[in-house]
């Protein structure tokens, strides 16, 4: 196999995409343990069990979707579309990709192997019927993320809080309404077949809905969760203020969150550009910011206040 060749694949995978397995860290962060090395280490391998994973159902979409990208402006250049990379070929990626995934899954435990294989199976159909299904189609991307945040619970042992999984589940309806939207507005039915079923104010309405939800399940999050009792360098100071809970504290991230829903909702009506939203959110510098600004607290206050 020629280094052309090799190109092609890494292509096909998608890494650009891993970003969306950094969800899988949700569990181990907020409860605490981000630096206990053994289950940091068992988190890291997981996301890279995830990725492998996430790879092998963005090549089986290609070449499902083969038809519809050839007829799209960008999509087109991908190496299935484009040729430069067989049928053939991807088919073999896909299984080669989908075994060994689980089997390293697997070597974790039978639980994690379990929630890997649901994972893929939701994408391989996702692949095959959902994506064809209008508002079925982003609610089976919301549910990949949940299991990607429960891969993490499962691989910690630490539960995440019900309201946070909640948002997880609201901020993912948001970000495929979003992309659902622009693709409409910018390429009409053409280059995805559920699209001929949406119409944009069905779209205002759920990106705004799930919009709503997102701030508020987040809100509830902050308010009614108990931290992770943790000893830090600072956490002895705030003994002379018992009547602030850390969880209270937590609250100051609201503004953050609405703020970067707000940015996303004005990049997608002003600029047409949710079609790619982890193009958004590693090239957007106020989102970027913004998101850094809301994780330097949310880590500042678990484990240093």
């Amino acid at each position: 196999m020629n280094l052309q060749k090799i190109k092609y694949i890494i292509l096909a995978a998608r890494p650009n995409q891993w970003i969306k397995n950094l969800i899988i860290f949700t569990a181990i962060v907020f409860a605490g343990k981000l630096f206990d090395f053994n289950l940091l280490l068992r988190t890291i391998v997981g996301f890279v069990i995830f990725c492998l994973l996430s790879s092998t159902s963005y090549i089986l979409n290609d070449i499902i979707d083969y038809p519809y990208d050839k007829r799209h402006p960008l999509k087109k250049f991908r190496p299935v579309a484009s040729g430069k990379l067989s049928i053939h070929e991807a088919s073999f990626f896909v299984f080669t990709l989908s075994f060994f995934s689980l089997i390293m899954a697997l070597i974790f435990s039978t639980q994690f192997f379990f929630t890997a294989f649901t994972f893929l199976l939701l994408h391989f159909l996702y692949s095959l019927y959902f994506k064809k299904q209008p508002v079925l189609d982003i609610f089976t991307i919301s549910f990949s993320f949940m299991l990607r945040a429960f891969s993490g619970q499962v691989l910690t042992g630490y539960h995440i809080q019900i309201w946070l999984l909640l948002t997880i589940f609201f901020i993912s309806l948001f970000i495929a309404s979003v992309k659902r939207h622009a693709e409409l507005v910018l390429h009409g039915s053409k280059t995805r077949f559920t699209l001929s079923f949406y119409k944009g104010h069905l779209l205002d309405f759920l990106t705004t809905t799930f919009a709503t939800l997102t701030i508020v399940t987040y809100s509830l999050y902050t308010f009614l969760e108990k931290p992770p009792l943790i000893e830090s360098p600072l956490s002895r100071y705030f003994y002379f203020f018992p009547q602030f809970e850390m969880r209270k504290w937590f609250m100051i991230t609201i503004p953050l969150v609405v703020y970067g829903i707000s940015r996303y909702a004005q990049l997608l009506y002003e600029r047409d550009e949710g079609e790619a939203p982890e193009k958004i959110i590693t090239q957007d510098k106020p989102l970027i910011f913004t998101i850094l600004l809301w994780g330097v607290i949310v880590v500042a206050l678990i484990y240093v206040f």
